[in-house]
C-alpha cells in the first residue's frame, strides 16, 4: 500500500479496446471509485454503500472512450465518502498520502486519483468535481487538474452527487497530456472560438490568499507578459461586478456587516447559494439511502451528510435563479474570449486531521473561489506553481462554457514560461513544477 501512497481501492487492468497507434497509446490511468466498471461494485467511498449495492452491469462511457483511445486502466482510487468533502481523508480505507507533504491532506474528494498522478504511479487519472473535488486535490498535490464545462463530458455511469454541478474531470503532471485527454473526451475545438484576447486578473480574489500574493500573482503575470506581452493583462474586481449584476444574490448576503478577516461578500453569498442547491440535490439523490441504512460516516462528513438529508427546499428556486444570473453575468464579464485568473485555493494544504472549526476561514475562502466555476458551469484548469515554504502553490485559469480546448491550449502554451518564472523565483531545482 505504501508503494502506491495509499491511493488505490483495488488494482486491476483494463487493456485498450483498440490496437495500433492511438491518441493515448502507452498511457496508464486510474479512476475514482465513483465510476462504474463492469463486474465491480462502485463503492462511493463508503463500505456500507458498497455492501448495499450490486456490481455494475456496464462500464462508464468516459472510461470506455479512454480505453478505445489506447490508454490502460490500472485500478480504482480512494475518495471521500459520498464525494462530500474537499479534504481527501477517509477513515474506512485510509487517507492517500500527499506526495508533496506527507503531513498534509491530499485534498478531496478525488484524493486517490490526484495522489496516483502526483506520486508518478499513473500518467493521468479521472476524478469528479462538484464543489471542487478535482481542483482542490490538483492544487494540493502540485499537478494539473481540469474541471470541464458543465454537461460537456458524459456523467453516465458515474454516481451523482448534485447534478447541477457534477462534472467529470482529470489530472495530469504534464499539460500536454492534460490536453491529449481533452482531445479524446471533449468536443472538437469550435472554429468560431478565438484565442483569448485578454487575461483578467481578479484582484480581490488574490487577496483571499494566506501566502504572499506576489508569490502566486507575479509568477503568472510575468509568464503572461513573456508569452503574449503585457497588453493582454487586465486587472478587475470580480466581487463588485457580481454584486451589481446578480440581483438574486441579495438573498444570501450576510447581514452582519463586518468580517473578521478579508473576504469577498458576493462570493461568500455565491458559495452559500451553491451549497444550498448541492445539499438539496444530494438529499434527492441519496437521502432515502442514508436515512434507511444509517451508514457509518467519518467525522465532519457525518455532520455534513446528515445536514443535507435533513435540509428543506427553501431558497432552491432562488439558487437556480442565481445560477442563471451568474452565468449570464460572468459571460458578459469575460466577453467573447477573455480568460479569468484566480487562485485555485486560498493557500497550501492544511495539516491532516485538522479540526473542522480551525478550517472555517480556509473553507469559506476556498468555496468563495471554487463557486465561480461551480455556479457558472465554466471550465477551469488548476496549474501548479511549484512550492512556497515547501508546500504546493497553484493558480487557476477559467474560460467561458464550451471553451475547454481553448483553455487547455493556453495552459500548455504558458507552461514553459511558468516553469522559467518559478525557477527564477525560487532558484531551486527541487521546486520545479
Amino acid at each position: 500500500m505504501e508503494l502506491h501512497h495509499g491511493a488505490f481501492m483495488e488494482k486491476f487492468t483494463l487493456l485498450p479496446s483498440s490496437s495500433g497507434q492511438l491518441p493515448l497509446s502507452g498511457l496508464s490511468f486510474a479512476v475514482k471509485d465513483i465510476f462504474d466498471v463492469e463486474g465491480l461494485v462502485t463503492g462511493f467511498g463508503n463500505p456500507d454503500w458498497a455492501r448495499t449495492h450490486l456490481k455494475a452491469k456496464s462500464t462508464a462511457p468516459v472510461i470506455l472512450a479512454l480505453l478505445k483511445a489506447g490508454a490502460t486502466c490500472v485500478g480504482k482510487t480512494i475518495m471521500d465518502e459520498m464525494a462530500y468533502s474537499i479534504n481527501g481523508e477517509n477513515i474506512h480505507y485510509g487517507t492517500p498520502r500527499n506526495p508533496c507533504a506527507a503531513d498534509r491532506i491530499p485534498g478531496g474528494s478525488s484524493s486517490g486519483s490526484a495522489v496516483a498522478v502526483g506520486a508518478n504511479i499513473v500518467d493521468f487519472s479521472l476524478g469528479t468535481d462538484t464543489g471542487g473535488s478535482v481542483r482542490v486535490p490538483a492544487a494540493f498535490c502540485k499537478i494539473y487538474g481540469i474541471r470541464p464545462s458543465h454537461g460537456i463530458v458524459s456523467v453516465d455511469g458515474v454516481i451523482p452527487m448534485a447534478q447541477s454541478f457534477d462534472t467529470v474531470g482529470w489530472f495530469a503532471r504534464d499539460p500536454a497530456i492534460l490536453k491529449r485527454i481533452g482531445n479524446v473526451l471533449l468536443p472538437p475545438l469550435d472554429a468560431n472560438l478565438t484565442n483569448s484576447k485578454s487575461i483578467i486578473i481578479a484582484e480581490d480574489c488574490f487577496k483571499l490568499l494566506n501566502i504572499p500574493i506576489d508569490r502566486v500573482k507575479q509568477i503568472l503575470v510575468k509568464s503572461i507578459e513573456k508569452s503574449f506581452g503585457g497588453q493582454v493583462i487586465k486587472y478587475r474586481n470580480l466581487g463588485e461586478y457580481i454584486e451589481i449584476n446578480v440581483p438574486n444574490l441579495k438573498h444570501f448576503m450576510s447581514q452582519s456587516g463586518h468580517a473578521k478577516e478579508y473576504s469577498v461578500p458576493s462570493l461568500i453569498a455565491l458559495s452559500s447559494a451553491m451549497r444550498i442547491l448541492q445539499r438539496y440535490e444530494f438529499k434527492v439523490n441519496h437521502g432515502e439511502w442514508v436515512s434507511s441504512t444509517k451508514p457509518e460516516l467519518g467525522p465532519g462528513l457525518k455532520e455534513r451528510i446528515w445536514e443535507a438529508v435533513s435540509s428543506n427546499d427553501d431558497k432552491v428556486d432562488i439558487c437556480k435563479s442565481v445560477m442563471t444570473e451568474f452565468r449570464d453575468a460572468l459571460t458578459s464579464f469575460l466577453g467573447d474570449s477573455d480568460i479569468l485568473a484566480i487562485p485555485t485555493v486560498p493557500g497550501p494544504p492544511p495539516k491532516l486531521q485538522t479540526a473542522t472549526s480551525s478550517l472555517e476561514t480556509f473553507r469559506s475562502r476556498a468555496f468563495s473561489l471554487l463557486s465561480i466555476a461551480g455556479v457558472s458551469g465554466f471550465c477551469q484548469v488548476s496549474i501548479p506553481l511549484g512550492l512556497y515554504d515547501d508546500l504546493p502553490v497553484s493558480v487557476s485559469l477559467l474560460a467561458k462554457h464550451g471553451s475547454d480546448m481553448v483553455l487547455l491550449n493556453l495552459v500548455e502554451t504558458l507552461s514553459g514560461t511558468l516553469e522559467e518564472q518559478i525557477d527564477a523565483d525560487q532558484g531551486c531545482e527541487s521546486n520545479k513544477i
